[in-house]
């Protein structure tokens, strides 16, 4: 009898990701921050099939939760607005991020050495008010830069669990 797990879905293919384990890395700071924030009170229920997560969000709470691997290193947050599956010009925009029509009101970027939370409204109005530059990665993300002074003046709360500047 075969013991080991296996996946029941398959995990996306990002062709044009610059790590093969983007996925995973992203489930796994996912989990992360929900032991993080269970330690403070906040429990999250994750929704983890693709209908789920495109009719609701991410989870029941409303929180986006999104890994920003070089924020330390940069002193920026990357914040996504829309994403491609793949970098085919025929493909349009989809919006992601803090534009994506789902349940999310709170906005949860970082990496395993800050945390920033912030109402997803004020990413928004920042972005309409302030019209920051749009760049475009790998060809399938958009996203524009949000300094950590900007973030730090701006979050509702900032978690530190090391050096991160």
């Amino acid at each position: 009898m075969d013991t080991k797990l296996r996946l029941v879905q398959p995990e996306p293919l990002y062709l044009n990701a610059k790590s093969k384990t983007s996925f995973q890395d992203g489930l796994e700071f996912q989990d992360f921050v929900c032991q993080q924030l269970a330690a403070r009170g906040v429990v999250l229920q994750n929704l983890c099939s693709k209908r789920y997560q495109y009719e609701v969000g991410e989870n029941l709470q409303g929180f986006e939760i999104k890994l920003d691997n070089r924020c330390c290193e940069t002193k920026r947050l990357s914040i996504e607005i829309a994403e491609k599956s793949r970098d085919d010009l025929s493909l349009d925009w989809s919006p992601s991020g803090i534009m994506r029509g789902d349940n999310t009101w709170l906005y949860i970027q970082g990496n395993r050495q800050i945390l920033f939370v912030f109402a997803r409204v004020m990413l928004l109005n920042y972005f309409h008010s302030v019209q920051p530059e749009v760049l475009e990665k790998r060809g399938t993300i958009r996203t524009f830069y949000l300094p950590f002074a900007v973030a730090r003046k701006h979050a509702a709360k900032v978690i530190e669990f090391g050096e991160a500047a």
